[in-house]
């Protein structure tokens, strides 16, 4: 998971890119932290969908 400085940061540089623009090096810096975030997400949702189990409630009758 994201700290919460991480998600701040991140959410920080997406209101200031919409107000006034980012530096480049604010720019990468966002780009870095959106990537740590969506692996960090991937691992959780893909955890998350190892776990699911499907179970048939009914028979099949074929």
């Amino acid at each position: 998971m994201v700290s919460k400085e991480k998600m701040e940061r991140i959410n920080e540089l997406a209101r200031k890119k919409k107000a006034e623009g980012l530096t480049d090096a604010e720019s990468l810096e966002q780009q870095l932290l959106r990537e740590e975030y969506l692996a960090n997400f991937r691992e959780s949702f893909k955890m998350h969908l190892d776990n699911i189990e499907i179970v048939d409630a009914e028979p099949n009758e074929n």
